[in-house]
């Protein structure tokens, strides 16, 4: 009997905690992140097939409501044209015997967004990410399964930043 009381106490304890929680979440402003609420209906992309930022984007793109990916440029509201990605590689630091050390990532996109009838609505634009990685000769594996994992986290932000722009945009 004395248990039973125990764990409905608990209980009680952890949903009054769970709900003062949300509570001040709540007043504070907290909210959930939501989908992006982009000014156009129909968008092209020129990713190249093969492009990992590309497949994140259009993976991404499915889960927003209201904007869909359309593979023709004449059936879209905009376009978003990509005009560079680039990973880059460069070594910032050596050991005391000359070998590389510390390497910088790097990724790189320029792109712009037309409007339907090949209107400017964000001009080139250009965002550029940067990682540090540090590694040694006995860890060659790892840096590079390290540097895998820190392109793809790029990315990610990468297109989420894509995304806040598009968000951002108003029609002229």
């Amino acid at each position: 009997m004395q248990s039973g009381r125990r764990l409905a106490l608990h209980r009680s304890i952890g949903w009054a905690t769970a709900l003062a929680t949300s509570a001040g979440l709540a007043g504070c402003g907290f909210k959930l992140r939501t989908s992006y609420d982009l000014p156009f209906r129909k968008l092209h992309t020129n990713f190249a097939r093969n492009s990992a930022i590309g497949a994140e984007f259009r993976s991404f793109m499915r889960t927003i409501e209201g904007t869909q990916l359309v593979e023709r440029a004449e059936d879209a509201d905009a376009q978003l044209i990509v005009m560079q990605e680039t990973r880059e590689r460069e070594i910032v630091g050596f050991t005391s015997t000359g070998r590389p050390r510390e390497y910088q990532l790097r990724l790189r996109v320029r792109f712009r967004i037309l409007d339907a009838r090949g209107r400017e609505w964000l001009g080139p634009t250009e965002l550029l990410l940067r990682r540090e990685i540090t590694s040694s000769d006995i860890e060659m594996v790892t840096r590079q399964q390290e540097e895998e994992m820190l392109y793809r986290e790029m990315q990610s932000d990468v297109v989420q930043l894509m995304l806040r722009r598009l968000s951002a945009l108003r029609p002229r």
